[in-house]
């Protein structure tokens, strides 16, 4: 017995209809994908943003806490100054009263 080459026969229209509701539901489930992988990737970037937030709002806690205690010291030694050199320190604050006047009279 001999093979018989088989012949190709053109799909119906049953067999394209088919196909396309495939396509359809491929299409479907990619979208879906698509939009899953897009909101994690938000998520992710939120949560990011948010820890570095943190982070710099905790770095600025901090150096203000230190411009804090050095404003602080710098008064003491000026307070201390003042104390120990009472007539130094209202002849410079009246120099300084001086220069202040002179400047906004204008």
């Amino acid at each position: 017995m001999a093979d018989t080459p088989k012949t190709k026969t053109a799909p119906s229209t049953e067999d394209l209809s088919a196909q396309v509701e495939l396509l359809k539901a491929d299409i479907s489930r990619l979208t879906e994908t698509i939009g899953e992988l897009g909101k994690a990737k938000g998520r992710e970037y939120a949560n990011e943003a948010k820890r570095r937030a943190e982070s710099v709002r905790s770095e600025a806690e901090q150096r203000a806490r230190a411009a804090r205690g050095h404003a602080e010291d710098k008064v003491d030694e000026i307070e201390a100054y003042v104390r120990q050199n009472p007539a130094t320190a209202l002849g410079i604050a009246a120099f300084i009263g001086l220069i202040v006047g002179f400047l906004t009279r204008r």
